[in-house]
């Protein structure tokens, strides 16, 4: 309530003729807007250390490419609660995130709020490749669900934001007048009170955000969280590295359930042919039946889909390994060859995924 006032105020000065400044120094400090729309938790980030300023001449956020030097975090808190560190894996802080989540659903459940999604910067890594570097900050994306469900968690940088950023501001001029950004700095990127400052920056940003419906369903929104993960998912896919492309596919599905409204109409179904085909090569013949059937009731009667023969074939034959029922499967994948709409036998799964380009 606290940020929707503040967004009708900005709105209202900008009515009568002031012009709202782009990027305010104050979105990297002031702790109050948060506090209406993700309450910080004491110990989820915590800082032991700041690092040097020594390489600041050097540091390019946008041109690094190197795996991650772990720095530890905090929200910009001192004594007791600045000290706390989260469990390595992040476990954590999501967990009290999962609870705080729950607490907050039962309070809305009877009201007429529409239920948006909270987000909390859990970690951030420093990734340094001499003489480059930046920081990826590890981000937790929460919806509705069971309390004991793990959020969704993403790894963006900076460069990554302030390009969300840009596209939407070159899109939607009127709605992203009233929300702030942090400016980027020529010095100290890499402190530990910078790195705290637009953590807080970016939680109130994707927060803002999620609070305008047209902003809420633009499609270069949606693309920054499911995206990257689908890409690398994907890549990952292609080479074999099945286990790793798992987590990724599904974390990627899980982004599109809670956001709701993908930006690509067959990005849930690419999704779940990444799923069926990793659980098949990690023998998990049930997991990927299942996907299957989901892709299945999702297609409907889309005949002509590319994706529907390729998940046909593999529901039959895993339904097949599996001992179960196939006979609808199999009777309308032997319609659609006799009809010429798909070659005998179709492409596999696996085959369109290494085919399907990603934009």
């Amino acid at each position: 309530s606290q940020l929707l006032r503040r967004l009708r105020q900005k709105n209202h000065l900008n009515s009568a003729g002031e012009e709202a400044e782009q990027f305010p120094e104050s979105s990297e400090l002031e702790d109050d807007d948060a506090e209406g729309l993700s309450s910080r938790l004491s110990g989820t980030l915590s800082f032991t250390s700041a690092e040097d300023d020594e390489d600041d001449e050097d540091e390019d956020e946008d041109d690094a490419e190197a795996g991650p030097d772990p720095l530890p975090l905090g929200d910009g808190t001192s004594g007791e609660d600045a000290e706390r560190s989260p469990q390595p894996d992040g476990q954590r802080g999501s967990q009290l995130l999962a609870r705080q989540l729950q607490d907050f659903w039962k309070k809305s459940r009877n009201t007429l709020t529409p239920q948006r999604l909270l987000f909390e910067v859990t970690s951030a890594n420093v990734v340094k490749d001499p003489p480059s570097k930046y920081v990826l900050y590890t981000l937790a994306v929460i919806g509705p669900g069971p309390p004991d469900c793990q959020p969704a968690q993403i790894s963006r940088r900076y460069s990554d934001f302030e390009r969300l950023h840009r596209n939407l501001q070159r899109q939607f001029r009127g709605p992203m007048a009233a929300i702030s950004f942090p400016r980027k700095r020529l010095r100290r990127n890499f402190t530990a009170e910078t790195i705290a400052r637009r953590s807080r920056a970016f939680e109130q940003f994707l927060g803002h955000l999620q609070a305008v419906p047209e902003l809420r369903h633009a499609p270069d929104l949606q693309d920054f969280f499911v995206l990257p993960e689908l890409r690398r998912a994907q890549s990952l896919t292609c080479t074999g590295l099945y286990r790793e492309a798992l987590a990724l596919w599904a974390t990627a599905w899980q982004l599109q359930a809670q956001l709701g409204t993908p930006s690509g109409p067959d990005r849930p179904l690419l999704t779940l042919a990444g799923l069926a085909v990793c659980h098949q090569e990690l023998e998990d013949p049930g997991e990927a039946r299942a996907c299957c059937e989901k892709a299945l009731q999702l297609l409907g009667d889309k005949s002509l889909h590319p994706l529907l023969a390729p998940f046909l074939e593999a529901h039959v034959r895993l339904s097949w390994r599996l001992g179960l029922d196939k006979r609808q499967s199999e009777a309308r994948l032997q319609a659609l060859q006799e009809a010429g709409l798909t070659p005998t036998p179709p492409p596999s799964l696996k085959e369109l995924l290494i085919k399907e380009v990603l934009d």
